[in-house]
């Protein structure tokens, strides 16, 4: 079961990718030849024509429609493998003498269409978090542990306040207190915090803490329970929560760069599918809607991470080909089609390269766990 629910989130977040690049070519006058559900063999096709709706099953790309009927008719596939999807427009990788051709848009208007793939995966990750947000509320950062006997009263943190700010990175819900750990770590001996007391902004300059295991942290801990908040505070906390997942990934990717993060920190689909199996099974014991709150929340956290890794300037990826855009709408003039093409065919190789080694590492985890 967890493995089928694990492959409906990683779809859905797929499809909802591709239906941006669909909806905003459609708006454009770009003719898209066919938007597909799953990947590999065509197990049946829907296309919309002058006579009616034509359905063909196990249809393959030849006998489905001839080559003048793409220009006219946007084919609707169902593939064999429930992962994934794809939006394939005419004229996107080779020039075509059609009007409305990828190719022949302007600039602005293929920027769009590209980007739009991205932007739909936070405004999913948005949608997602309303819901979880409207239902059980943020979590809070209020303090709920001080480190016993550290501070004398009224002398630093206490119980009750509200962290605002750590050495001037803003604090706004409980969980980045550990994300602000695990990517700025404890830099000089002490710490700067603005906590709200009792509706008034105290500035608290501290010392680090050492704890029984002889790691230097902060000398508390906040509570992680949700508060509920009204309809404009579970939008603006909604949007938040879209912006932090976008950041604790960017910040994540220069990790990678620098090489402060193993081989064994980094998940790929396999390991994705089985993060989301781990996260089924525990919290189907607490009832049908904490499974859809923690599935949500996992859909968050991916499909905010996909909208910005395929915004990365790398070849291939949606990034990659924004930057071809925004270099020809400087330059008033498309770079070499075929330079372009080489150079994305390239960066698809490597790609993939990439994949496949992170598959490999994915089952090797799995096997030594």
């Amino acid at each position: 079961m967890q493995i089928i629910i694990a492959l409906i989130v990683f779809s859905v977040i797929i499809i909802i990718h591709e239906l941006g690049h669909f909806s905003l070519a459609r708006k454009n006058g770009v003719t898209v030849t066919e938007f597909s559900v799953g990947m590999g063999p065509r197990l049946f096709t829907i296309v919309k024509g002058d006579n009616g709706l034509s359905i063909k099953f196990f249809a393959s790309t030849d006998t489905c429609l001839n080559r003048a009927d793409w220009k006219e008719h946007t084919k609707y596939s169902l593939k064999l493998l429930p992962l994934g999807g794809s939006c394939m427009m005419l004229g996107e990788d080779e020039d075509v003498p059609d009007v409305n051709a990828f190719n022949n848009k302007g600039v602005w208007a293929r920027i769009s269409v590209i980007f739009a793939g991205p932007f739909f995966n936070f405004l999913l990750a948005f949608a997602c978090a309303l819901f979880i947000i409207g239902k059980v509320g943020y979590d809070k950062p209020t303090v709920d542990v001080v480190a016993k006997d550290f501070y004398t009263e009224g002398e630093g943190i206490q119980v009750g306040d509200v962290l605002k700010e750590i050495n001037g990175s803003k604090i706004r819900v409980s969980r980045e207190v550990g994300y602000y750990l695990a990517f700025e770590g404890c830099p000089g001996d002490s710490f700067t915090a603005k906590v709200d007391r009792n509706g008034k902004i105290v500035t608290v300059k501290s010392p680090y803490y050492k704890n029984k295991e002889g790691k230097i942290t902060l000398p508390f801990d906040v509570a992680y329970g949700r508060v509920g908040i009204g309809p404009l505070n579970v939008i603006k906390y909604s949007a938040y929560e879209v912006k932090l997942w976008i950041e604790i990934t960017i910040k994540s990717v220069g990790k990678m760069i620098t090489g402060q993060v193993s081989k064994d920190e980094i998940s790929g689909p396999v390991g994705i599918v089985d993060m989301i199996g781990d996260t089924y099974k525990e919290s189907r014991s607490e009832g049908v809607m904490q499974v859809i709150l923690n599935m949500l929340y996992v859909t968050i956290f991916l499909s905010a991470n996909l909208g910005v890794m395929n915004l990365l300037p790398l070849p291939a990826l949606d990034g990659g080909r924004l930057v071809f855009l925004f270099i020809e709408a400087v330059r008033g003039k498309p770079i070499n089609r075929e330079k372009e093409g080489m150079v994305h065919l390239i960066g698809l190789i490597i790609l993939m390269g990439f994949m496949f080694f992170i598959m490999f590492n994915d089952f090797a985890k799995l096997f030594h766990r």
